[in-house]
């Protein structure tokens, strides 16, 4: 009937998000708010368009009540300034406007997909694309990250000869030579490597972190150094409001809210409210989150698993190595070679991001020295010298200026891994409304 399709078409309308972009409110930063009806993971998926977009989220607010959800973002781009680009605006209520999950960039054409996990052993990467160079596939688009002694990575290949309709043997040989790559040695615990249809990686970050949190399951960390400002997570109990609170304090990077919200998200925990605060390069974010079926955390044994998998989240992508751009015609074997180079002058790759646009390869590579700091300029200029310094070079990234929040060492920032004390959940919001400028001070 005509007035059911009028009441369908009503309902769609008001559950549909609405996203404002603003300006004027914050001196300092634009902000992003998002208004909708309550949905499982809108949370995340807000933040991965802002973190697809290299955003910077300096503070946000979160809040669920009954069936509505809001979060406000206040961002900036990576030089932290203000976004002024209208098509990025545009992106942003585009993508946030709709109840579809954002999509990720249309995975290249091309054979298949490879999802591996294995001992983050000096080399490795190196080899396995040297496997693939071997057996004539190109690498069109690939991720990888190094942690805790263990490597995963997400490839998706093209095959060079489209001669060879030999696609599913291809696929087992190449399955067969990388999982003797990746077999253990008995003391280190083996890999292991898959084959997915392309369109089956939505996001490259969120598969990472989704790899290597299995991972974590599946072999013994080995021991590293621990970082100089380690990131403090604490996991509390508020037993009379039926929350479980997460504090989570480090140094302040791009993507941060995108690690912990993803974690929490695979994690099956729902995020009911939450405020994130940055300051003078540090981070604080408190999270008020229950369970998927509405319950808080009640066991130690949990409360330590989730502390466990957070850590681990933000320390994947806090790195304290050289950042490598390499701009090149694409050929056969070219990521091999490079990696190669590296390893032969002791650089270990934590991160790279491989991507090609037309004929030329744009690749981002995070070395390390074997102690996993920052490498000796020698071997970077080493490496530089036998890749071409006009093809390889140095990148800094950007990061925006820190405001100060807290004027005294007594203010938030301050604390320890221990948390900051349980608040009235009214209290918090209220504040949050009038520090994001939502409100008027009363005083």
């Amino acid at each position: 009937m005509e007035w059911l399709d009028e009441y369908e078409k009503l309902v769609i309308r008001m559950n549909t998000p609405r996203v404002v972009i603003d300006n004027a409110v914050c001196p300092t930063a634009t902000l992003v708010q998002v208004d909708s009806a309550r949905k499982r993971g809108l949370l995340l998926e807000a933040v991965q368009v802002l973190a697809d977009l290299d955003l910077s989220i300096n503070k946000a607010y979160i809040s669920s009540d009954g069936r509505w959800f809001m979060d406000v973002f206040h961002v900036t781009d990576r030089l932290g300034r203000k976004l002024t680009d209208a098509s990025v605006i545009a992106y942003i209520q585009q993508s946030l406007g709709t109840w579809v999950e954002p999509a990720a960039a249309a995975p290249p054409e091309g054979l298949t997909a490879l999802e591996l996990t294995g001992p983050g052993r000096a080399g490795l990467l190196s080899e396995v694309f040297a496997v693939l160079a071997d057996m004539q596939c190109g690498v069109a688009d690939a991720r990888a990250w190094a942690h805790r002694g263990r490597l995963a990575c997400v490839a998706h290949l093209r095959a060079d000869d489209p001669a060879d309709g030999d696609g599913d043997g291809r696929v087992s040989r190449i399955l067969a030579r990388l999982s003797h790559l990746l077999r253990g040695d008995g003391v280190v615990a083996p890999g292991a490597v898959a084959a997915v249809p392309a369109s089956g990686v939505a996001h490259a970050d969120r598969r990472l972190h989704q790899l290597m949190s299995a991972d974590l399951h599946r072999a013994a960390p080995v021991p590293v150094p621990v970082p100089a400002l380690a990131p403090a997570v604490s996991v509390q109990s508020w037993a009379e409001r039926g929350y479980s609170v997460v504090t989570v304090q480090c140094g302040d990077r791009p993507k941060l809210l995108f690690d912990v919200a993803c974690t929490l998200h695979d994690m099956d925990y729902v995020v009911f409210h939450g405020t994130v605060d940055t300051a003078a390069g540090r981070a604080r974010q408190e999270f008020y989150i229950r369970r998927a079926d509405g319950s808080p955390i009640r066991s130690e044994a949990e409360r330590e698993m989730l502390t466990h998998h957070l850590q681990a989240a933000i320390e994947r992508r806090s790195l304290e190595g050289v950042r490598l751009e390499l701009c090149a015609p694409d050929r056969a074997g070219l990521l091999s070679e490079v990696t190669r180079t590296f390893r032969e002058n002791g650089l270990l790759v934590a991160q790279a991001e491989v991507s090609t646009k037309g004929d030329q390869a744009c690749n981002v590579f995070y070395v390390t020295d074997a102690a996993g700091k920052a490498p000796d300029r020698g071997a970077i200029d080493a490496v530089r010298e036998r890749v071409g310094a006009d093809r390889l070079v140095v990148s800094e990234e950007p990061r925006p200026p820190q405001q100060q929040l807290y004027p005294d060492a007594s203010g938030p920032g301050s604390g320890g891994g221990g948390g900051l004390g349980l608040v009235y959940l009214g209290n918090l919001v209220r504040r949050n409304l009038y520090n994001l400028g939502l409100i008027k001070s009363c005083s």
